[in-house]
């Protein structure tokens, strides 16, 4: 019989390895299924050996059984101490009175559940590590935080407290004081969670409070409260920085006024005594009035014949009290242990000092006189007449200024030199303080109208008054009405602007039935023509009234009231200026119908005959 022979074929080796090591694989992997299902089905029902729950050995018993000697070996949900601190201040609790309950057939189950649970390799390591050192498997326990949160709830009440400032009050002069006081909360939330570690382990431990600490923005005022005792040790004094004869102060307050306005402001993290600085503002903000100046200007009169300037009063440096700048420097002071306190006053240089010249101004001519005329006035009309026009002899007017003659002229009052005489007030001619000081205005107004200057406010009277119409001849000229200014300031003024580069020098000269103002500057070329409808709508004064007074005797008789026509007069005035026109304007006066009254004592017969007798209410002349 004949052979059939193959050759040798050699199998390489990576496949043989591969084969080989998938094999052992599978065979290790077959002997840890056949140790964990063996040593599973050994303690089949049992707990395995080595398992202990707290330190409770159940090796070999069953579920329920390990559950009974659970329960009966683990008191410490009864018997244990659970002990809290904060300072001082301790509380101990059982494990029972803080919600904790062991649960004894759980905790069993979980100890029998070790080694069979976890997959094979989890089976297999519970298996060994029991088998090995053994292992200690958690109690389970059923934890009630709402117990614990109510424990700890009382425990907070002895331990919080809010967080206080330090607080500084007067009563009367005296400083009283309270020291603040850090706040302290107790946080539950956190201290369960400590708490319920600490359970876990079921063995007796201190669990630390968490208790948050508020800080107060100022815990300590004692330093405040010496500084405000050495704020009210005496009186405060202000006074004007470089006070001259006749400045107002110092002022002086005493210690309880002091203390009225003493208060505390916040700096930064800490509080500063100070006083208060709204009462401050009410007690300087009237010192203002006192304090603060104007500056004025230089005061010159025009020398004709050198054609120069020469100083009548020289100028004065305005001040004004700097109200803030004064409060914080009254507390830096306070502060400081200073209670002598110089106010902030800021200087206010003048427009004009006394060493300007004619020239640096344009004050070099006369531009304009006028004259106004007032026979027959008394007494008390002339001395209000001279105590106004004073009161503008010497002033300069700014280019590009409104010149307001009641501001300059101040408060017209019996303490600033004028008198009682009559005056236009409540649609009767009554006595009054400054009666006559609309001649000076009325002078002022004419001589701004011609010199050409724009008119800017202008109020007429009420009636003609015939003073405002007179000539150097005394008599009347009916082409003036229209031409008067009336003032009360500060309901009725009267302004113009100087237009012009030039600076205005006012100059005013009263005679013995005369006014008298110049202006004095550069001419630059300007003229004025007006022309005037003269008294058109004429309205006849309504007849005289008689009334009695009964301060005047029997058939005595005065008349107290003038009759004037009522009329229109429209005056238009054209300014020039190198030949052509520069502005024009219209001045529209209308004069009410005044009437006549005279007064006569009681039992006057027949006070109209005795008027006309007297030459007394008479009808206006025009």
């Amino acid at each position: 019989m004949a052979t059939v022979s193959y050759p040798y074929k050699r199998i390489p080796l990576f496949p043989q390895f591969v084969a080989a090591l998938v094999s052992g694989m599978v065979l290790f992997l077959g002997l840890i299924l056949a140790w964990t299902i063996g040593y599973q089905l050994l303690y089949a029902g049992r707990i395995f050996p080595g398992v202990t729950v707290a330190g409770v050995d159940l090796s070999g018993l069953t579920p329920s059984d390990a559950a009974v000697k659970l329960n009966h070996s683990l008191s410490y949900p009864i018997t244990g101490k659970i002990l809290f601190k904060y300072g001082e201040q301790a509380w101990v609790a059982t494990p029972a009175e803080l919600g904790m309950v062991f649960d004894p057939t759980s905790s069993a189950m979980t100890a029998y559940d070790l080694g069979r649970s976890g997959g094979l390799f989890g089976a297999l390591s519970g298996q060994i590590r029991a088998g090995g050192v053994g292992v200690n498997v958690p109690p389970v326990i059923i934890f009630d935080q709402r117990v614990a949160f109510q424990y700890l709830s009382q425990i907070s009440t002895q331990i919080n407290q809010p967080v206080k400032e330090a607080s500084l009050s007067l009563q009367g002069t005296n400083i009283v004081t309270e020291p603040g006081q850090v706040g302290r909360e107790l946080k539950i939330d956190a201290t369960l969670v400590y708490l319920g570690a600490q359970l876990q382990t079921f063995s007796d431990g201190e669990v630390p409070l968490v208790v948050q600490e508020i800080q107060p923005q100022v815990l300590d005022v004692s330093a405040q409260a010496d500084a405000a005792r050495q704020i009210l040790s005496q009186p405060l004094i202000l006074s004007i920085p470089n006070a001259a004869e006749g400045d107002p102060g110092p002022y002086v307050y005493n210690v309880e006024i002091i203390a009225n306005m003493l208060g505390v402001q916040r700096v930064d993290n800490t509080v500063q005594v100070v006083l208060n600085p709204a009462a401050l503002r009410d007690l300087l903000v009237p010192l203002k009035s006192q304090v603060d100046r104007l500056p004025s200007d230089a005061k010159f009169i025009f020398n004709d014949d050198t054609r120069q300037l020469d100083l009548m009063e020289n100028s004065k440096v305005g001040r004004t009290l700097d109200v803030d700048a004064s409060i914080q420097a009254i507390n830096d002071a306070l502060l400081r242990g200073e209670h002598t306190v110089a106010l902030v006053v800021n200087e206010v240089q003048p427009r004009v000092a006394g060493t300007a010249t004619g020239q640096e101004l344009g004050i070099t001519e006369l531009v304009w006189a006028e004259t106004s005329y007032f026979y027959g006035s008394g007494a008390e009309r002339k001395q209000n007449i001279q105590a106004a026009a004073t009161r503008f002899h010497g002033v300069l007017v700014a280019p590009g200024e409104t010149f307001s003659m009641g501001q300059t002229m101040g408060d017209v009052s019996l303490e600033n030199g004028f008198a009682e005489a009559l005056i236009i007030y409540g649609g009767r001619t009554i006595k009054g303080v400054g009666g006559g000081v609309c001649q000076v205005s009325t002078t002022l107004f004419r001589a701004v109208f011609n010199a050409g200057y724009p008119i800017v406010e202008r109020h007429s009277h009420a009636y003609r008054v015939s003073y405002y119409e007179q000539t150097a001849s005394g008599a009347v000229d009916p082409k003036l009405a229209g031409l008067d200014a009336t003032v009360y300031f500060p309901l009725v003024d009267f302004k113009f602007t100087n237009d012009s580069p030039y600076w205005i020098l006012m100059e005013t000269y009263m005679g013995s039935d005369s006014l008298t103002w110049k202006f004095y500057s550069t001419k630059d070329g300007r003229s004025v023509t007006w022309e005037t409808t003269g008294t058109k709508n004429v309205v006849s004064a309504p007849d005289p009234l008689f009334e009695v007074n009964q301060d005047l005797d029997k058939n005595q008789i005065k008349q107290v009231d003038w009759a004037a026509n009522g009329a229109d007069v429209t005056v238009t005035r054209t300014v020039w200026r190198n030949g052509a026109v520069y502005f024009s304007d219209t001045f529209t006066t209308h004069y009410q119908p005044w009437q006549a009254i005279c007064q006569y004592g009681p039992d006057t017969k027949n006070p109209e005959k005795l008027a006309k007798e007297k030459g007394l209410c008479r009808a206006p002349s025009s």
